[in-house]
């Protein structure tokens, strides 16, 4: 009974006061969506680094003229790490043939060239587990050491720049969740803390007939929580709205987008995510409020 009075005062505030609320509304709405953006950007990033180990791979030089037994040793000792899936030899003719291939209509630039100057080689497939900068870094280091291995390639540059462009990407993402969920917990702050001055009258009646703080904060954070959630509900409109341009309209003209993953946890959670901030924003107004 007191909750259900308590909801009944709040919603009545809610509408009473509804051009304030709506603005306030309108804007966690514009908060939660740009945390959507944010969240959304960074799981299809993370989602498109955690693919790329499948694809990694080292190679590693042998020296000129190495004998087929001591090309085999070498092979021997490289599947016996714990990190490397498979191993291929590739002699000097298969390294030229797929250059070849990869040339194609190009191949034009090994005319004149009598004798072939690759290397043989070894290609070294890493376990999706083991592909991090410092366990890739470490493998390359003990692999030169292995006598008949002249060089090891394995695009430190690379993953150097996958590595930065992840950790940049998650610490700016978290900076913005922090600032706009700060933002959305202040504009709650503020919405609450004008309805209660705003209500001056009517709760100095209330503590004349003698309410204790409880029953008289009660409406204000439940009407904290309904801004919250009615911000919630709009951002999951327009999280709705750019799913569906995203995939259905701008898809047809840009078959790349098919491969960018939406997770459909992301509409659930945003009303409840609203409903938790405008809480807090509107229990932190109530706290720095004198009732006496």
């Amino acid at each position: 009974m007191y909750l259900l009075y308590s909801l009944r005062l709040a919603i009545q505030s809610v509408w009473r006061e509804k051009w304030i609320n709506l603005l306030s509304v309108l804007t966690i709405a514009a908060g939660l969506f740009m945390i959507t953006l944010t969240f959304f950007s960074v799981y299809n990033m993370d989602l498109a680094t955690k693919k790329l180990p499948a694809k990694f791979s080292m190679m590693l030089y042998l020296n000129e003229g190495l004998s087929e037994q001591d090309t085999g040793n070498i092979i021997a000792i490289l599947k016996k790490n714990n990190a490397v899936e498979r191993v291929r030899f590739i002699s000097k003719d298969k390294a030229l043939q797929e250059l070849k291939g990869v040339l194609k209509n190009a191949d034009y630039v090994l005319e004149g060239i009598n004798e072939n100057p690759l290397p043989a080689s070894i290609e070294v497939k890493l376990k999706q587990e083991s592909v991090s900068l410092p366990s890739v870094k470490k493998l390359a280091a003990d692999i030169k050491k292995i006598n008949g291995i002249e060089e090891v390639e394995y695009g430190e540059q690379f993953l150097n720049s996958i590595h930065s462009i992840k950790a940049g990407a998650q610490t700016l993402s978290l900076l913005l969740v922090v600032v706009m969920s700060t933002g959305i917990i202040f504009v709650c702050y503020s919405t609450v803390k004008i309805m209660f001055y705003r209500r001056k009258e009517e709760i100095e009646t209330f503590k004349l007939l003698g309410a204790t703080r409880g029953f008289i904060r009660a409406p204000f954070v439940i009407e904290g929580g309904l801004l919250g959630a009615g911000g919630g509900l709009v951002s999951l409109l327009g999280a709705i709205a750019f799913y569906y341009i995203l995939f259905y309209k701008l898809a047809i003209t840009m078959p790349i987008l098919k491969i960018i993953v939406f997770p459909s946890e992301i509409f659930v959670a945003l009303p409840f995510v609203g409903l938790m901030l405008g809480i807090s924003g509107a229990i932190i107004a109530l706290g720095r409020i004198r009732f006496s």
